[in-house]
């Protein structure tokens, strides 16, 4: 699909892998909105990148429907969706205090999991009526998972079963839209230098480094950012979770 002119969605799009995400597809031509809670930086990113900003909780079904219709009715119904919004938080399932608060573990899944397929099931109803474009295609949607749905580690229980319903949410989806010209994947970033690893100390940095196989670096936001341009481009990608992570595999701990 040719992003030049065509509507795009990013939620989480104020930093980390959704800012790079908005400021690549910008580059293409797309009219980018950004849907985050951070309402300062979403709004510097859009003006950077000629977008458009909007305050969106992706949990509450009421705020993202006013959020899609208020960018819809700026750029037009949105021909690619980028979940990127997401949270991460620590915490072993039982511990010398006891079982893990239930609601730790929903928090996670709410934003991650159920954030993910809100902003899906509205973006999708709104691209199911929209106009064929070229190649009888009328939208993408690509979510975020990541490698801790598969090797998620001690302490990952509540981020790994968000990220590992993402995964399985890809497939059903993308068949289920599969009949309107609609593609649905998900990427599953390894470590990557975003706002929650910058914020460790350099030897920390280095030492998470170390246990990648090559390279030997944290990813870059970039680099996300140029698979998501890639599977638009690429037509015959669909119903994959496509691993990004230089050959990592997540140790326990």
């Amino acid at each position: 699909m040719d992003l030049r002119d065509k509507a795009v969605i990013i939620s989480g799009g104020a930093s980390g892998l959704g800012a790079a995400t908005a400021r690549q597809l910008a580059k293409a031509g797309a009219k980018v909105t950004i849907l985050d809670l951070q309402q300062a930086m979403a709004e510097e990113l859009a003006e950077e990148i000629n977008g458009n900003a909007l305050v969106c909780d992706v949990t509450d079904e009421k705020n993202a429907e006013l959020a899609i219709q208020a960018a819809e009715k700026v750029n037009g119904t949105a021909r690619l969706l980028v979940n990127c919004a997401g949270i991460g938080n620590a915490g072993r399932i039982v511990t010398k205090e006891g079982p893990m608060p239930l609601k730790d573990f929903e928090r996670i899944i709410r934003v991650n999991l159920i954030g993910t397929f809100n902003l899906i099931r509205l973006v999708a109803a709104r691209m199911i009526v929209s106009q064929v474009l070229d190649g009888s295609e009328r939208g993408v949607i690509i979510s975020t998972a990541s490698v801790a749905a598969y090797e998620g580690q001690i302490g990952q229980a509540a981020y790994a079963a968000s990220k590992g319903g993402i995964v399985s949410l890809t497939l059903p989806a993308a068949r289920e839209f599969s009949q309107f010209g609609i593609r649905v994947n998900a990427i599953a970033p390894g470590l990557f230098g975003t706002p929650l690893l910058e914020g460790l100390s350099e030897e920390a940095r280095n030492s998470l480094s170390a246990a990648i196989p090559f390279p030997k670096r944290l990813g870059l936001p970039e680099e996300f950012a140029k698979l998501v341009m890639h599977i638009v481009e690429n037509s015959y990608i669909n119903g994959e979770v496509i691993r990004i992570d230089g050959a990592l595999r997540m140790q326990p701990k």
